[in-house]
């Protein structure tokens, strides 16, 4: 079974399927949100990224649809860096968790303010604010807290 397949199935067991179909959205963009606030970061991530890759370069959502898989890949290093922060590879992750903040950031911002049914500023804001808790460097810290998961509001589409 292609990777494709592995998370349409999974989108189809989070219900996201018949919430899209209700409000007008990809299943994959909501499955997103739903991974994502449950603290599923490379599930989210790899829900997006299905969706993006079928759009393509070209699509008017390209830069948006990466902005939203940067900010889940930085939570995606800081929660293994969390979980083992003397391991080799994971006590080395808050940099480039950094670095994927700060281009979330820039991918999401052109987007503003209002975009598929999301206030662009609140993953903008959740980007800025985490690499900036992060710092750079040897003053590196994980913000991420198991106790404290960053919440990401369920798109709505206008009535």
């Amino acid at each position: 079974m292609k990777k494709s397949q592995r998370v349409e199935a999974f989108v189809g067991i989070l219900g996201s399927g018949e919430k899209a179909a209700e409000q007008g959205f990809d299943a994959c963009y909501l499955g997103y949100f739903e991974c994502f606030n449950e603290g599923l970061y490379y599930e989210a991530h790899d829900v997006l990224e299905n969706l993006w890759l079928k759009e393509g370069p070209g699509a008017p959502d390209y830069r948006f649809h990466k902005g939203l898989i940067q900010l889940a890949g930085g939570f995606v290093h800081l929660k293994l860096q969390y979980v083992h922060p003397t391991h080799p590879k994971h006590g080395r992750r808050l940099d480039p968790a950094r670095r994927l903040f700060l281009l979330a950031a820039g991918n999401l911002s052109p987007y503003g303010p209002w975009h598929h049914g999301m206030e662009v500023g609140a993953p903008v804001a959740l980007a800025v604010k985490t690499a900036a808790l992060i710092g750079e460097g040897v003053s590196s810290r994980n913000p991420w807290d198991p106790g404290k998961l960053p919440r990401l509001t369920l798109p709505v589409m206008p009535r």
